[in-house]
């Protein structure tokens, strides 16, 4: 990196992906299969070409405009494949988030390629912020190097000089470009072979003659080129827009017939939404996961939060939760993933209040186990508006549990009876009668004659529907072994309910 006193710092920044469209493929590769070497074809037509090799096929001898058959023989193992137009798109999408993270006047210069204005950055905050976009890219596999300079040329001709995870800052322009070749100025065609014929190798040769003389032998295109090659060609960037719709698309390149494959798509895509939302100062409050499959219809699932997130590990896990146990008629060809945005819960909890550690987790496990025992065996009770004893329902806890309300006395509640210590579920039990009486009694828990009986009480409700209808007929007996017990007479039969302390 070079290093200068120079009051004049720099503005702009170019971070840029080498060999973009084989880096967007390889990142959507589960991790056991980037040990293999990938290579980049132009097509699946017989005349395809190797358009890009990975290092490890490069070491081998491939290199791009080979054929097929030169680089198998070069490199066996070379797994060849055409360009995913999605798999570039959301490798695009990652490194527009990534951008925006740092400016908000960000440019899609060319596949791969994004130039910044960091001009609202201090000069000493902007290689410190620079190296940590670079680091958080290689998180999200993509391995880009970074240019900083006065102008967008200069910035781009740095990054194209340095290694990938680097980043180079070019405070004296005039030592930087003297050695550079002249293709990095991209010469026209016309006037390659005249200043081939010069003498003209690199950059500072060619500025080394005067400005005017080029103008007037080569005519504007040779100026141009003069000004590309000295660095001064200034122009304004094209912002690109920060998106407004947090989704994400993939189309695998065969069926998918296992979960791994989808959980890698899933997990990138998550780790750019999520940056997404962050560099809009939102969350997402609900997910909506969308396989496609081989024959529809498609599975579609819809993931309400129990609290606003932009972690992508907490969605992430609650994606996977949710597909553990599920099972299609066909395979899987592609997905379809959208956050919905919402504000993020900003709230002062007080003294006293009783909140969930952690929602996601807590809702996480609730799935979990809502999988495993049935969604009517799991969450927090609550009682029915009906006379049914035990009539309740289960419901998904609150994030925020409500204040208890303050004792209106001081002063228990009187005692009305003994406690009726109730068994769960209820023991099956036969009942003789004598005169339409409980006489004697045998389950499971006690058996023995009745010396005294009370009842019957009867009761009844939801006649009107048959899938809710209910009646029961209980008694309270004391047998001669000594206990003391409530007998319920269902239409299903008689059961021992409980015993009385």
């Amino acid at each position: 990196m070079e290093k200068s006193a120079s009051a004049k710092a720099p503005a702009f920044s170019v971070l840029l992906a080498a060999d973009f469209p084989l880096q967007a493929l390889r990142r959507t590769r589960h991790e056991r299969e980037r040990e293999e070497p990938l290579g980049l074809l132009s097509g699946t037509h017989r005349r395809a070409v190797i358009l890009a090799a990975c290092a490890q096929a490069r070491a081998a001898g491939v290199v791009p405009g080979s054929s097929p058959s030169q680089a198998l023989a070069r490199c066996p193992r070379l797994q060849l494949q055409p360009a995913d137009p999605s798999a570039e798109a959301e490798a695009t999408a990652a490194l527009l988030a990534v951008s925006f993270s740092l400016s908000p006047v960000v440019e899609e210069t060319e596949p791969g390629i994004c130039t910044l204005e960091l001009s609202g950055h201090a000069p000493l905050q902007r290689e410190p912020r620079l190296r940590a976009a670079v680091a958080q890219l290689r998180e999200l596999d993509l391995r880009v190097s970074a240019g900083l300079a006065a102008t967008p040329l200069l910035a781009l001709y740095a990054a194209r000089e340095c290694p990938a995870g680097e980043v180079r800052i070019i405070a004296h322009p005039r030592t930087f470009l003297a050695g550079l070749p002249l293709s990095a100025a991209a010469p026209p065609e016309t006037l390659q072979s005249i200043l081939a014929r010069w003498g003209v190798r690199t950059l500072g040769d060619l500025t080394d003659l005067p400005r005017a003389e080029i103008a007037r032998r080569l005519g504007a295109e040779g100026l141009a080129l003069w000004e590309r090659a000295a660095g001064e060609t200034v122009r304004p960037l094209t912002p690109a827009r920060p998106p407004a719709h947090f989704i994400a698309r993939h189309t695998f390149d065969h069926e998918v017939g296992t979960l791994e494959p989808v959980h890698v798509i899933l997990r990138r895509q998550l780790d750019r939404l999520c940056l997404d939302l962050v560099n809009a100062g939102l969350a997402t409050g609900r997910v909506e996961l969308q396989l496609h499959l081989e024959d529809p219809p498609d599975f579609v699932s819809y993931i309400s939060l129990p609290d606003p997130c932009s972690d992508p590990a907490t969605l992430f896990r609650v994606l996977a939760t949710r597909l553990e146990s599920l099972h299609t008629a066909s395979p899987v060809v592609g997905l379809t993933l959208r956050l919905a945005p919402t504000r993020p819960l900003l709230r002062q909890p007080g003294l006293l209040d009783a909140t969930l550690r952690d929602p996601h987790g807590f809702a996480e496990t609730l799935a979990r186990t809502t999988a495993l025992v049935g969604a009517d065996r799991a969450g927090t009770p609550s009682v029915e508006d009906s006379r049914r004893p035990d009539a309740f329902r289960l419901s998904p806890p609150p994030a925020l549990l409500p204040p208890l309300s303050p004792c209106a006395s001081a002063t228990p509640p009187a005692v009305l009876g003994p406690p009726l210590r109730r068994f769960r579920p209820p023991r099956a039990a036969w009942v003789e009668l004598s005169a339409h009486r409980p006489s004697f009694v045998r389950s499971t828990e006690v058996a023995g004659e009745v010396t005294a009986c009370v009842g019957p009480w009867l009761a009844s409700g939801e006649w009107w529907r048959a899938d809710l209808a209910w009646q029961r007929e209980e008694w309270d007996v004391r047998l001669d072994s000594g206990g003391l017990y409530r007998l319920l007479h269902r239409p299903d039969g008689w059961q021992l309910e409980g015993e009385y302390d």
